[in-house]
Parts: C-alpha cells; sequence; structure tokens
C-alpha cells in the first residue's frame, strides 16, 4: 500500500514536471516566491494559461500558495521542499543501484583479466 502511494506520488510528479512551462515556473520559485503575475511575465504566459499550469503544480504538491494579508486577491506561490525531497530519496535509489551494478561489473572484469 506504501510503494503504491508512493509510486502515485511520483507519477504525478513526473506527470508535472513533464511541462516545460511548469519547469521554467519551478526554476522560477526555486530563487525565490513569487505572485502569480510576476510567474505570468516571466514565462511570457497569459495569465489564465498559466493558471492552469499553476493548477497542476499544486494538485501535484510541489507549490504551496499563500493568500496575502494586504491584498485578498493576491497569492504567492512557493516550493514545497518535501516534495522535492522525495523525489531526490527516488532518484538516489536509483543511482545506488547503478553505482552498485557498475560495481560489480568492474569487479568482474578485473577477474576476468586477471585469470588470463
Amino acid at each position: 500500500m506504501i510503494v503504491n502511494a508512493i509510486e502515485n506520488d511520483l507519477d504525478l510528479t513526473f506527470a508535472a514536471l513533464a511541462d516545460p512551462t511548469r519547469r521554467r515556473v519551478v526554476e522560477l520559485l526555486r530563487i525565490e516566491p513569487r505572485r502569480a503575475s510576476e510567474l505570468a511575465e516571466a514565462t511570457e504566459m497569459s495569465r489564465p494559461a498559466l493558471s492552469r499550469h499553476l493548477k497542476v503544480l499544486r494538485d501535484s504538491r510541489l507549490v504551496d500558495v499563500e493568500l496575502l494579508e494586504d491584498d485578498a486577491r493576491g497569492r504567492v506561490y512557493r516550493l514545497r521542499a518535501e516534495r522535492f525531497t522525495d523525489l531526490q530519496a527516488w532518484l538516489d535509489q536509483i543511482q545506488a543501484y547503478w553505482s552498485e551494478q557498475l560495481g560489480a561489473f568492474k569487479d568482474h572484469a578485473e577477474k576476468t583479466r586477471r585469470a588470463r
């Protein structure tokens, strides 16, 4: 059950990050939290078009939105670190697997060369 939840989270994350505009938004938010209007300007998109991308990022829990106290319509978007931490943990597991495989291949190649 937990494995399925992790896989579903990864699927949502990869689906959200598959789009270049959403990756650009993530890059912009990596620098600092921003308003939707700032993100629309930086990505050269209309606000309605960017809003659809922000919804995907919110639904995948890659970003949070905070309502501003002094502006009822103002919203600031920021990255959610834990989602990227989960992604990094998965990537680390993949990297460890390949390191182990390459190490085993190296050992095999060295044994084969010594046996000659």
